[in-house]
């Protein structure tokens, strides 16, 4: 049961950006331990509401309520960092008196490794006695192992020599990690791989502070959260439940409105009728009647919403479409791709899937010619035209008119129903209005630039749809009628995708990368795919646990069987002295210790005692074990 405590109340905001109001009289409640997500379509305000929450930003009118005891981390899309900063010093970023002297620990640390100084050893005894005060041990070390769920492993390394989903998990640890009483998340799943969103669904589930966030994982909302709002037409719509109770009860307010606007139609007829009779306002009823019509006029109705109408045209595709022959490619010393061999069939829908970096972009950019390969050879059919959308949008120029990077493509385009349209109303019916065409690109959302940019690739009708993460950034609904549109597409369509939603409702099969260039072929959808992977996993691990129990049975079997079980003379010998043996290595061991908190400030002295006291646990480990086997024995 969620405790109902409102640690967060939203009075009333709005705010603008230009000519656009985003946000108007917007106003709900955060609660304790709620698991918020926000969704609505790209442009409508989502992550300018995340950062009016956060503080980042200053409503134009209303307020942000927070309790003085209320601490919010916010995690952005694009998160900054420090290029010469380890790992471990960015999770720590934060400014609060716990992340501070953590990070500072941290710095010392690695200053006084191998350059031991008097004085920051005295200093690095205070910072230990601090984190002893405020028990942040446990914070450190939730620290690391948060890195090690997310796949980062060496807390060391600079920020600025890993990738950039190295870079958002690495903001994302530290945002989980750091005290907080509200976690806002901005688009969370982006560049982590389907094992990592596992991961993430579990840490948020077990978190009991409240977390608001957008994303577009449909899986991960329904998996998540307890509440969902909504930005519709420029209103706020809550829902008391997961993604699934959000589907359903939008069903239902959408008819209601219909039906409520099917109504106003309807005494708006009939009040036209009688007004059309001629009827003169010259009695309290009559003029009560006109003023009841003009009411209904004025009205606001109901409005569909705006959707993305996806219906372009294919070119043709030919018998042979693209053939791999036992390809290889390395990259910087890794196998990639090892004697990868397929022959792609027309009605072919493939999701790529496997851990970040071990390869999965590499194979699009074989077909597409960016890489070559240094084995085997790769044939492409005549009539094959691919068009391929890729993860970064980075090579559009933030500066071109939105409908000069359209028209670049073509001035007039076909439309699946055989209608020609203008570039202008291509772009209307991707949701880019007149004053939208002509912004800068720089000036668009990162959604609305994702947008524009599958628009330019579906319409120079491609035949072999490559999609390398194609639901990053991209809003829900627009989400869905890019899968209505795959459902009827002539050509071949292969995505990269950690959408596990997207991946069930597109694909018909999957190719899993397994490690060391292998690439595994399975006939299904990702949820198919993933049952028959975890048989395996189940599989494999009995087979390893039977030949463990047989190994063991096999080595009980071969051991010579005692002749009797009293103790040699030696044992006897050894039994009379290990009482004693032990009872001194457990002086040494505690002198050790008493030695290490003399010479803390003594960096390469502590160095030589830890490696002591680290031997001598061991042998006295081993005299225990021996004295157990001398005892029972006896």
């Amino acid at each position: 049961m969620i405790n109902k405590m409102n640690i967060v109340s939203v009075e009333n905001i709005s705010k603008s950006y230009g000519m656009k109001t985003l946000i108007e009289n917007f106003s709900f409640g955060i609660h304790q331990g709620e698991k918020i997500g926000i969704i609505g379509v790209n442009g409508t305000g989502k992550s300018t509401l995340l950062k009016l929450l956060a503080g980042k930003e200053t409503p134009e009118t209303g307020q942000v309520i927070k309790g003085t005891q209320i601490r919010v981390e916010y995690l952005a899309q694009d998160p900054e960092f420090d290029p010469q900063a380890t790992v471990i010093e960015q999770v720590f970023k934060g400014e609060t008196k716990e992340m501070v002297l953590l990070r500072e620990y941290e710095q010392l640390l690695q200053h006084l490794s191998g350059n031991y100084d008097e004085v920051l050893g005295a200093k690095l005894l205070t910072y230990q006695a601090e984190i002893d005060r405020l028990h942040l041990w446990d914070l450190e070390s939730e620290a690391k192992a948060t890195l090690s769920k997310l796949g980062i492993n060496d807390v060391n390394a600079k920020m600025g020599l890993l990738s950039g989903g190295q870079r958002k998990r690495v903001a994302l640890a530290s945002a989980l990690i750091t005290p907080s009483e509200l976690l806002i998340l901005d688009e969370p799943t982006n560049h982590l791989d389907n094992e990592m969103i596992d991961k993430l669904e579990v840490m948020l589930n077990a978190r009991k502070e409240a977390v608001v966030m957008i994303t577009h994982d449909r899986y991960f909302l329904d998996h998540v959260t307890n509440r969902v709002l909504e930005i519709d037409r420029g209103r706020l719509f809550s829902y008391e439940g997961n993604y699934s109770y959000f589907l359903e009860k939008k069903m239902e307010r959408v008819q209601l409105e219909a039906s409520s606007e099917q109504k106003r139609q309807n005494l708006l007829r009939k009040e036209l009728a009688w007004v059309k009779r001629g009827a003169k306002a010259r009695t309290t009823k009559q003029k009560a009647r006109l003023d009841r019509f003009e009411d209904l006029s004025n009205q606001a109705g109901f409005k569909e919403v705006a959707q993305v109408e996806i219906a372009l045209t294919s070119s043709r595709l030919g018998r042979k479409i693209i053939e791999f022959h036992n390809i290889s490619k390395t990259f910087d010393g890794k196998e990639l791709i090892k004697d990868f061999t397929y022959t792609l069939a027309k009605s072919d829908r493939i999701g790529i899937v496997g851990p970040n970096g071990i390869g999965k972009s590499t194979l699009m950019r074989i077909m597409t010619g960016e890489h070559a390969v240094e084995n085997g050879h790769l044939e492409i059919g005549e009539t094959v035209k691919i068009g391929y959308f890729a993860q970064d949008t980075g090579s559009m120029d933030a500066n071109m008119r939105a409908i000069d990077y359209i028209t670049e493509v073509a001035q007039l385009v076909e439309t699946s129903d055989k209608e020609t349209i203008t570039a202008s109303q291509l772009c209307e019916r991707f949701l880019f209005d007149g004053h939208m065409q002509y912004s800068r690109i720089g000036d668009l959302s990162g959604g609305e630039r994702r947008r524009l940019y599958l628009l330019r690739i579906l319409m120079s009708a491609p035949n072999v749809l490559l999609l390398d993460e194609p639901t990053n950034d991209l809003d829900i609904e627009t989400l869905r009628r890019l899968e209505d549109y795959l459902d009827t597409y002539a050509g071949v369509v292969i995505t990269v995708s950690h959408d596990r939603y997207f991946l069930d409702r597109i694909c018909n099969k999957i190719f899993a990368y397994e490690g060391r260039g292998k690439i595994m072929i399975y006939t299904g959808n990702y949820q198919e795919y993933l049952a028959y992977y975890q048989r395996q996993q189940q599989l494999e691990q009995q087979v390893q646990q039977e030949k463990k129990v047989q190994a063991k049975q096999q080595q009980e079997a071969s051991k010579p069987k005692a002749t009797s079980n009293k103790l040699t003379y030696h044992e006897r010998k050894e039994k009379e002295t290990i009482d004693d043996e032990i009872e001194a290595l457990e002086q040494q061991n505690a002198q050790l210790e008493a030695d290490m908190i003399t010479h803390a400030a003594d960096y390469q002295t502590l160095q030589t005692l830890m490696a002591s006291k680290t031997e001598v646990e061991a042998t006295l480990e081993a005299k225990y074990e021996r004295w157990e086997y001398l005892m029972e024995k006896e």
